[in-house]
């Protein structure tokens, strides 16, 4: 009975996937208010259109979350009906397109952010790269069209199917052809999650390591900038350990389990830890405003006056200048 409801992505633990669900539920009552109030900041006072180009990037990012934000509801009333993922072919596919769409430009934009501040703040003589970043419309753009054929492979076969891919071919033993078709399929998804990761966080450290000597070596001149640079790498790397890293690893982990064919409970219970670190990267949804914030103190003196005046902040007309170029 319990393999056929690994099989079947019915989850065997239901007590627990009401808690994920309840988390989910919590995440998308937090994050939906803060991110449309990001979102009105970043379009009607910014005007991120007019202002520099980590602004530009960072409205992207922001539109990143809210598609993750359409995604939660659906998940959590699947995981209150004790089902790992819809049994709706169509609502499935589409779910994992738009998550793992929202996980890619996520990790895209956060990833951007910091070289272009990693640039600025280490090599600002480099003309030719600077200038390269500063056509944010044309880099957001072009995310957005690498990110559609690297997603797409999510929708070739369901990619949380809870029983193993080598199970799935055992069961679908009608034709050889067709195991080598599924297996083709699994390979390219695995490798799109996990290049999707660890690339960027590879290039995110060695940012990280270059800003912070640089703050070190740095004796003479504007240490505020660099300083500032330190905060927004950190944060990035942060929000980037906290919600990416840990599902990383479950998947990875979820992978050796089945590939051993290992007993269906122990299966089951790297599935189970896997669902579970996934909801936990729902929360970059929560962190990524610490990004924006720690990207400048104007950000944050401009979100708490319009948003929260009894703080004492200033109000927006005391910084007429100011508001396209805060970031």
């Amino acid at each position: 009975m319990e393999g056929n409801r690994i099989e079947d992505c019915e989850a065997t633990n239901k007590a627990l996937y009401k808690f994920y669900a309840a988390v989910m539920i919590v995440i998308f009552i937090l994050a939906l208010p803060l991110n449309a109030s990001v979102l009105h900041l970043f379009i009607f006072k910014l005007k991120f259109w007019k202002s520099n180009s980590n602004n530009i990037f960072l409205f992207n990012l922001v539109l990143a979350d809210i598609l993750l934000l359409f995604c939660l509801p659906i998940k959590a009333y699947n995981f209150i009906n004790g089902e790992r993922r819809s049994d709706n072919g169509a609502v499935c596919k589409a779910m994992l397109f738009m998550l793992f769409l929202n996980r890619g430009a996520s990790i895209a934009f956060l990833t951007v952010t910091s070289i272009h501040r990693y640039f600025n703040v280490v090599h600002p003589g480099r003309k030719n790269l600077l200038r390269a970043l500063k056509k944010s419309p044309q880099i957001s753009i072009l995310i957005w069209l690498l990110l559609l054929p690297l997603t797409i492979p999510t929708m070739l076969k369901t990619f949380e199917c809870c029983n193993s891919h080598k199970s799935e071919i055992q069961h679908n033993d009608s034709s050889h052809e067709g195991d080598d078709t599924l297996t083709a399929e699994c390979i390219v998804v695995e490798v799109v999650f996990f290049t999707q990761i660890l690339i960027p966080f590879i290039i995110l450290v060695y940012c990280t390591v270059r800003i912070v000597n640089r703050l070190r070596k740095k004796t003479v001149g504007d240490r505020t900038k660099l300083k500032r640079a330190v905060f927004l790498v950190t944060a990035v790397m942060v929000v980037f350990s906290f919600c990416f890293l840990p599902c990383t690893i479950a998947r990875m982990v979820l992978l050796i389990v089945r590939v051993q064919e290992l007993p269906l409970i122990y299966q089951d219970k790297a599935a189970v830890a896997f669902d579970g670190l996934m909801v936990l990267s729902y929360m970059d949804c929560l962190l990524d405003p610490l990004v924006y914030c720690f990207c400048s103190t104007k950000f944050k003196a401009l979100y708490l006056s319009n948003y929260c005046p009894s703080t004492g902040g200033h109000t927006a007309s005391d910084h007429p200048r100011n508001t396209n170029t805060i970031i």
